[in-house]
């Protein structure tokens, strides 16, 4: 059953400054802040999406994600490196956890 259409309406010049923010940010707070830029993406981008007419919203927050990358840099030194290969994945299940119809 399809409702309606599906489509990003984000502009590239947008996420250019959002992703250029979030750039600073972490160079300012040697790096503290990456969570916090990669949420700053991850909510303008999810807010640009319409899946089958209903919009997608991310309600994921910098705090969280801040303690799972410790954890997994805690991970990825502890298995010398293993982990890192893992990391896309568990990135990519939080964010799909936090990703809900607005």
């Amino acid at each position: 059953l399809v409702i309606g259409d599906s489509y990003f309406d984000g502009k590239p010049g947008q996420l250019f400054g959002i992703k250029l923010l979030g750039f600073i940010l972490s160079i300012i707070t040697v790096f503290i802040a990456v969570p916090f830029a990669a949420c700053l993406v991850y909510r303008w981008e999810y807010k640009h999406t319409v899946v089958q007419g209903r919009r997608l919203k991310f309600d994921g927050k910098a705090s969280q994600l801040w303690g799972r990358y410790l954890l997994w840099l805690l991970l990825s030194i502890l298995t010398v490196g293993i982990f890192i290969f893992f990391l896309a994945n568990n990135l990519k299940r939080w964010k799909t956890k936090h990703i809900v119809f607005a």
